[in-house]
């Protein structure tokens, strides 16, 4: 972190100064915003999250609730929002109370009596080492908690506003605010009154029942799977002896248990197996009492039993597998003739089953990818056309995700005699891993995204999928650190120039690369960053050599990536890297020793890789995405 540069600062450095609209933010909801978001979900509340890094924009967050969510259904954070976290400066904090997941436990039918359960496979949860970074349990209350002190930290000091219901809404087809969004207050002051706010764009992250889905006419492609789950929430006492460790239990009846330990010890959730659903008794299965689910319960856990002593919270649902046939409000027919004003995220476009913990973490995916895109076009960074991209990348993922929850529900329903092998689940379970923490999301070539044409300077960083961290040292203070860790949800690209063979201070291809983005008349740095703006602020440029840190003469390293920052112009020292002898990244990361440069997105995804001396190819690139500054040259 670093802080400092704009004078000295005595308290809390995670509080940005107040800048733009956070300067006069106004208590009422006002009449006109930039954006609207409806509903205060891990979707809804990481785009807000994303669009408090933009001061001048007027974004506010609104929920049908009274405050803050108390208790969350969802749960699981995998791997990949873990490394989001760590992006918006918390995922240290909420490790630390969270429940880490580090073993899987399948447990079958005893073969010599198959009314008892015994235990069967334990792999690893993470067997091939894929992510640094855990997998942990904790409510999605203390998620949306984490989310909203970094917006009320941000310089927009945004804060939800609860107490909103929305009801509808009207796109007119011109206007500076095109949007017309009718809510009704729901609490306090004026409970029951409308209230007419008008929007350049507006996102609905309101759920599985969305209005905003119904209100721009999108389809739900999909249907329930037919079977129902009991959840719940329990303190209890119990002789089974997994009970802190997540758990898969197929009972020889046939019912099957997932169980999730939760965060402080003692809290665990189990997902109990209530069986088919018939057509005629549609629906009847959600009367369904927490005492028949624990006493499923115990029956599936044959011989240990479950004494209940509090339930904090349970339900009873049918898995169904979701997805909208768009994810803003442009027809199929009209795509390309007008860019969308309105988008949906999360449940909103997106439903399926809660056992493989994917429902939270691809919402707030979703919401991380179109934050910031948001906040280019509404500050005339990109043009409006970058909007239609986040459809296009999101809808697949989220198909992806539905067609991997479906088979992943229908193990977990079968019956052991069902299974081709008694361990069927858990080579599964082994072999989906990566998919599981989030990490196999890869978007296709786009304006965002280029062709994998150069891919083999740098394999271990595939064009499209999210930017692998690896260790690196910085010369400046000799820190060993992950690379990847320093990149901020701050909205701003990183260009990782990955140095030659020669020392710094060396005639090499970096210095001609690093010269040429300093100065020259196509530079990126040049025809991006606006008059009176630091040269960082748009595209964060940082170097890693080859060499060891102390091999690094960090006063021969060219002025690019030692940019002056604040009012002082202090130098930035912390741009600078070299390569961890225990873990070298060219090796680990497959990156040629000709160097090479590797652009990332601020979601986190790899945009290029090119060569050194590719620079028009990168102008070209970053100029299909980024509007150039008034006074440049666009060739």
């Amino acid at each position: 972190m670093q802080f400092h540069h704009h004078g000295y600062v005595s308290g809390d450095p995670r509080v940005q100064p107040a800048a733009g609209v956070g300067l006069d933010r106004p208590e009422e909801l006002p009449d006109e915003v930039d954006v609207l978001i409806v509903g205060t979900g891990p979707a809804g509340m990481i785009t807000a999250a994303q669009l408090s890094q933009f001061p001048d924009v007027t974004t506010r967050i609104v929920d049908r609730r009274a405050g803050r969510l108390a208790i969350g259904q969802a749960d699981g954070i995998q791997a990949r929002s873990v490394e989001t976290f760590q992006a918006f400066g918390f995922a240290g904090r909420i490790a630390e109370e969270a429940y880490r997941i580090t073993e899987m436990c399948f447990w079958h039918p005893d073969p010599a009596d198959p009314s008892r359960i015994v235990r069967g496979e334990r792999p690893p949860d993470d067997p091939s080492g894929i992510t640094e970074f855990p997998h942990l349990i904790v409510n999605q209350a203390r998620v949306l908690d984490y989310f909203a002190e970094f917006m009320a930290n941000a310089p927009t000091r945004m804060r939800p506003d609860y107490g909103y219901e929305f009801r509808d809404l009207t796109i007119a087809t011109d206007g500076s605010h095109p949007v017309t969004v009718h809510l009704v207050r729901t609490s306090g002051e004026g409970a029951g009154t409308e209230k007419v706010v008008r929007a350049k764009y507006v996102v609905g992250a309101d759920g599985a029942h969305s209005g905003v889905r119904r209100a721009i006419g999108c389809t739900r492609l999909g249907a329930d799977a037919s079977h129902a789950w009991g959840v719940m929430d329990v303190l209890a006492v119990t002789d089974f002896p997994d009970i802190r460790l997540k758990c898969a239990i197929q009972s020889g009846s046939g019912g099957s248990i997932l169980l999730i330990p939760r965060e402080g010890g003692h809290l665990f959730r189990m997902y109990v197996d209530l069986g088919e659903v018939r057509p005629e008794t549609h629906g009847a299965v959600r009367s369904t009492t927490v005492e028949q689910i624990i006493a499923h319960a115990n029956a599936i856990l044959h011989p240990y039993s479950l004494d209940v002593k509090d339930v904090a919270w349970h339900s009873v649902y049918e898995v169904g597998h979701r997805v909208t046939d768009r994810f803003d409000d442009v027809p199929a027919d009209q795509v390309g003739t007008r860019t969308p004003r309105v988008f949906i995220e999360g449940d909103a476009c997106h439903t399926h089953s809660a056992k493989a913990g994917q429902g939270m973490n691809v919402s707030m995916q979703d919401g991380f990818n179109l934050g910031w895109k948001l906040g280019y076009v509404l500050t005339g960074r990109s043009p409006e056309s970058l909007l239609a991209t986040y459809s296009k990348e999101r809808q697949v993922i989220a198909q992806n995700l539905i067609d991997f929850d479906r088979q992943w529900s229908s193990l977990m329903a079968k019956r052991p005699d069902e299974l081709d092998d008694p361990g069927e689940l858990a080579d599964f379970y082994v072999r989906t891993t990566e998919f599981l923490f989030g990490f196999m999301t890869q978007y296709p070539p786009s304006m965002l995204v280029a062709e994998s044409t150069h891919q083999a300077l740098a394999t271990g960083f595939p064009v499209g999928k999210r930017f692998k961290s690896a260790p690196v040292v910085r010369v400046a203070d000799a820190n060993p650190l992950h690379l990847g860790h320093q990149h901020r949800a701050d909205g701003r690209w990183r260009v990782y120039a990955f140095a030659d063979r020669a020392p710094a201070g060396e005639r090499s291809a970096l210095t001609s690369w690093a010269q040429w983005m300093a100065g020259a008349p196509d530079s990126p740095v040049l025809a991006h960053t606006r008059e009176g703006e630091q040269s960082d602020s748009v595209l964060d440029v940082k170097v890693v050599y080859q060499q060891r840190h102390v091999d690094v003469d960090i006063a021969a390293v060219p002025a690019i990536f030692l940019p002056r920052t604040g009012p002082f112009g202090l130098v930035d020292h912390e741009k600078v890297f070299a390569t961890d002898p225990a873990a070298d990244i060219f090796e680990l990361r497959g990156v040629d020793r000709a160097g090479c440069v590797v652009v990332v997105r601020p979601d986190q995804y790899v945009a290029a890789v090119l060569p050194l001396d590719a620079t028009d190819e990168l102008a070209a690139f970053l100029r299909q995405h980024l509007l150039v500054r008034a006074g440049q040259p666009v060739g």
